[in-house]
């Protein structure tokens, strides 16, 4: 039942994640490419085996064949994704936010005006 859970929560942040992606408003692809860096971080996390309540470290004289343990590798691998992915969506909204106000648009395909190159006079 857990698997089946999890497994549901990953495809729906896909499937919301690519919609978002693929909308032409620049808040909308900043939010559709969190939610897909949350659906792979949750999918790496997964993959360690799901087990709750495991410690990480082996006790002393406990095989590891017969022991149940947390893997720790996906922990910090998902760990330093979300460092990453922070900053990267910091960094995508001050470019999104330059561009709103370069362009006076929202629209990912707005193109830079040229009405103020050719109001002002030449250089002389």
């Amino acid at each position: 039942m857990t698997a089946w859970l999890v497994a549901s929560a990953i495809g729906v942040l896909t499937a919301c994640g690519v919609w978002l992606t693929l909308r032409l408003r620049t808040f909308d692809v900043v939010l559709g490419l969190t939610l897909l860096s949350y659906a792979v971080n949750v999918f790496i996390f997964v993959m360690g085996r799901l087990a709750f309540g495991a410690p990480p470290i082996l006790g002393p004289g406990v095989p590891a064949t017969l022991a149940h343990y947390a893997d720790p590798l996906p922990q910090a691998l998902v760990l330093t994704a979300i460092v990453i992915s922070f900053a990267m969506t910091a960094l995508v909204l001050v470019l999104a936010g330059k561009a709103r106000f370069v362009n006076d648009s929202d629209a990912c395909d707005a193109e830079a005006s040229d009405d103020r190159s050719a109001d002002a006079e030449p250089p002389r």
